[in-house]
């Protein structure tokens, strides 16, 4: 059997603003940061035995923050990094309603039928491939072990709807909070979902946000 721990990075100040991140590198804000921190906390006494993440320094350094307590190394996997949302990256959600209406009305109804806009442009069936192309990998190389892997939100939602049987258009029906914990097991080839978007190392069992940005 593979235990995958699967968590969110830590808040962006892109998070808060309601800006779409995609595959733009941002950074943490000062909470995002702490975030990172209480999630490494929260994991310390989890054995853990390595510690996978996408290159993206949002996920890459809130998984390092875990990786340190474990005395273990980071490695990157580029199969984990966010949707690309094309000509939707770095505007504000507010921005992207104006001038694709119809789109952006798509995209929180029946996100299963967009693509973005723009060179690059990805749907969520491009990044569900990528993603369990990587963890079908880890389940042939890692049997036995316990994995730590930090993605992103579209990344996070589109494998769990993948592993549980779930079309993409299901994809608004899972939330993850910024460092939230999931923990996936494979074993039989079954994947079972053990743990769904906690926050308890936070100190609440769910936090209300809602972020206008993925």
């Amino acid at each position: 059997m593979i235990r995958i721990i699967l968590v969110r990075h830590g808040e962006t100040e892109w998070n808060i603003e309601g800006r779409y991140q995609g595959q733009e590198d941002t950074h943490l804000s000062p909470r995002g940061l702490e975030q990172g921190h209480m999630l490494a906390e929260g994991l310390r006494h989890i054995p853990i035995d390595l510690c996978i993440s996408s290159p993206l320094e949002r996920s890459y350094q809130t998984c390092s923050f875990c990786a340190e307590l474990h005395h273990l190394p980071v490695a990157k996997d580029d199969r984990l990094l966010e949707i690309n949302h094309g000509d939707w990256e770095g505007q504000l959600a507010d921005e992207i309603e104006a001038q694709y209406p119809e789109a952006f009305h798509l995209w929180h109804t029946q996100p299963e039928k967009v693509t973005m806009p723009g060179d690059g442009g990805e749907n969520l069936d491009d990044v569900r491939r990528r993603a369990r192309s990587a963890f079908d990998d880890y389940a042939r190389k890692y049997d036995g072990k316990t994995v730590l892997v930090a993605a992103h939100d579209a990344v996070n939602k589109a494998i769990i709807c993948d592993l549980l049987g779930l079309d993409m258009s299901h994809f608004w029906q899972i939330k993850q909070d910024n460092t939230c914990i999931n923990v996936l097991e494979y074993q039989n080839g079954v994947w079972r979902l053990v743990l769904l978007n906690s926050t308890n190392h936070m100190g609440y069992l769910y936090s209300g946000i809602e972020q206008k940005g993925l």
